[in-house]
């Protein structure tokens, strides 16, 4: 569970509440408008669905959870297991690692494709295409967050339009007037809503979850290669270790 994501979306929901509510004097109500909604956020879904297919757009909602809900395994821990494997790797083969427990799935998938004996190029190459298409769909993923952000301002300018034109057309009609107004502020503020507090940051937030997973996945395949080589564990440590941050990797040369 990501804390900060939902903090952060808690808060800043929260504190909008708690503004409207004390400008409002507590009548909350003031602040909907179902053809705000519509037209903002059933605009921008619509909007979307020109851009991209409907198997992306149901990909990003449910790729969005991974701002809420993400489990990665960090480098230690990776460079931890892998040093285990190649351990194991020396001593009793590659047959060794069948029936080695490995929770990462990229991991795992690395180490069948040594047991089953294929060549070290078909192994990198395997591997560094599934990175990159994992990185590359998750990257539309993003996109579309991104494109929803955009959207947001822009359907609720043409809200704020669409409210402008409709006072204008009945002056006569003091009744109609505060609808109409109300529509064209509404909308201004629910566009800026959707962008600015939910599309936009949790695109940002699954763009570096997706900087993440690369990383990892780029560790395990130099994992893999250096066991596929015979490599020492001690030399794949030392190679994996320039994965983590300076500070980590100086408090291991300190500890050691």
């Amino acid at each position: 569970m990501d804390l900060a994501t939902i903090l952060g979306l808690v808060a800043t929901i929260g504190m909008m509440v708690w503004a409207m509510y004390l400008s409002a004097s507590g009548d909350l109500a003031m602040f909907y408008d179902f053809i705000s909604i519509v037209i903002v956020f059933g605009g921008s879904i619509t909007v979307v669905f020109m851009k991209f297919t409907l198997s992306q757009l149901g990909g990003s909602f449910k790729a969005a959870g991974k701002a809420f809900m993400f489990k990665i395994d960090s480098p230690e821990v990776l460079i931890e297991k892998a040093v285990q494997l190649a351990d194991s790797a020396r001593k009793g083969g590659f047959l060794a690692l069948e029936e080695a427990e490995i929770p990462n799935e990229f991991m795992q998938k690395g180490i069948n494709m040594l047991v089953d004996g294929h060549d070290a190029d078909v192994v990198r190459g395997t591997l560094e295409k599934d990175i990159e298409q994992t990185y590359n769909r998750h990257g539309i993923y993003v996109a579309i967050f991104k494109q929803l952000g955009d959207l947001g301002p822009a359907m609720g300018m043409i809200g704020t339009l669409i409210g402008l034109v409709a006072m204008l057309a009945n002056m006569s009609d003091p009744k109609a007037i505060g609808p109409a107004m109300a529509v064209a502020l509404l909308t201004t503020l629910y566009g800026a809503v959707q962008a600015n507090c939910l599309c936009m940051p949790l695109a940002d937030k699954m763009a570096l979850r997706n900087e993440e997973e690369k990383t990892s996945n780029q560790l395990i395949l130099d994992a893999i290669m250096g066991i596929q080589d015979g490599q020492n564990p001690k030399v794949i440590e030392g190679v994996l270790r320039n994965y983590l941050m300076s500070k980590k990797r100086e408090a291991k040369v300190d500890g050691e």
